[in-house]
């Protein structure tokens, strides 16, 4: 299903569309800015549904009428998803054949023609001159939706010619009813997923459904909670076994920085119940025993220089010897 009502969150960004759809005002072209997985795609498909949908009764597409059917499908032909065969890019000729060789081709079937382009940020220059041509005169008919993780990647010439809608990080009491609602997680794990997704209700719901995060949890919270114990020779065992999951190691620097600002709340507070970890207070009071305050921050701060180093692809045994070695001595 497809609806606006479907969407966690984006109250603003929904009631413009809305609104575009009520009043008959729709642009020629959208700009939706949000994080990786944030659910810049189901929102540019709901739109474009409810704008193609046949019932025409209210804002919301019916889900029932023949072209709700076919866009829920994949196949509406007037609904053109972008594609680019170089993964990292999107050059001037997908511009030039798949939109502006195309737009002056009046739609099948249905009143728009939409053009829907994730991954906005890999046009290259060209593309986006390319691009600029059918921006500047499109036919009446046309809507183009680009979605991208970086609007600042995009030239100020496309910007002054689309409606940019950013995407603001989802409250987390929402993510954890959605969670819970929808996807029946229980109420301990909604709360760890909640915290990774950072306002991300869809990389919360990737991480609600992966067995790897379970996975890679468990290895890195049996990590901080026996680390002390372990020699030079286990911690660069562990530090493999990091390296062979698939998950971005982000999201296991992140389980690491949660469960030490749990130390550092039950240190500060002695209460368990804000706690992220909560079913691991035995070993959480045991390490906020035996660790200072400034040990605490001095690892949280660490976990953080790692990032940036892995980010700016400094190696990665390296970077996790130093880390996990800081967090031994603290």
């Amino acid at each position: 299903m497809n609806r606006f009502s479907d969407i966690v969150g984006q109250e603003q960004l929904k009631e413009h569309l809305e609104n575009a759809i009520k009043m008959n005002k729709v642009s020629h072209a959208y700009i939706i800015n949000g994080e990786k997985n944030a659910g810049k795609e189901f929102i540019a498909k709901t739109f474009a549904m409810a704008l193609q949908c046949d019932s025409r009764q209210g804002i919301e597409p019916c889900q029932e009428c023949h072209s709700c059917k076919q866009a829920l499908g994949g196949n509406q032909p007037d609904i053109i998803f972008i594609s680019h065969e170089k993964p990292g890019t999107i050059s001037v000729d997908d511009i030039r054949t798949q939109i502006n060789g195309n737009v002056a081709i009046k739609p099948y079937s249905s009143p728009k023609k939409i053009y829907i382009m994730n991954e906005g940020e890999k046009m290259t220059v060209q593309a986006q001159n390319a691009l600029l041509k059918t921006l500047e005169e499109p036919p009446e008919y046309v809507v183009i939706l680009i979605l991208t993780t970086n609007v600042n990647s995009l030239l100020p010439t496309i910007l002054s010619r689309c409606v940019v809608l950013n995407m603001k990080p989802v409250q987390d009491s929402q993510i954890k009813k959605f969670l819970m609602q929808n996807m029946e997680i229980p109420d301990y794990k909604a709360d760890i997923c909640v915290a990774f997704a950072r306002g991300n209700v869809g990389k919360a719901r990737l991480l609600a459904k992966s067995e790897e995060f379970d996975k890679v949890k468990e290895e890195a919270v049996t990590l901080v909670k026996y680390i002390h114990e372990m020699e030079l020779n286990e911690i660069v065992t562990a530090i493999r076994k990091i390296n062979e999951y698939k998950l971005d190691v982000n999201d296991y620097m992140d389980i690491l920085s949660i469960w030490y600002r749990d130390v550092l709340l039950f240190k500060a507070t002695h209460d368990a119940n804000h706690l992220i970890f909560r079913e691991e207070i035995q070993y959480i009071r045991k390490v906020a025993d035996r660790s200072t305050y400034e040990g605490i921050e001095n690892i949280i701060s660490a976990l953080e220089k790692s990032k940036e180093r892995l980010s700016a692809n400094v190696n990665f045994d390296l970077t996790m010897e130093l880390l996990l070695l800081t967090i031994k001595e603290n």
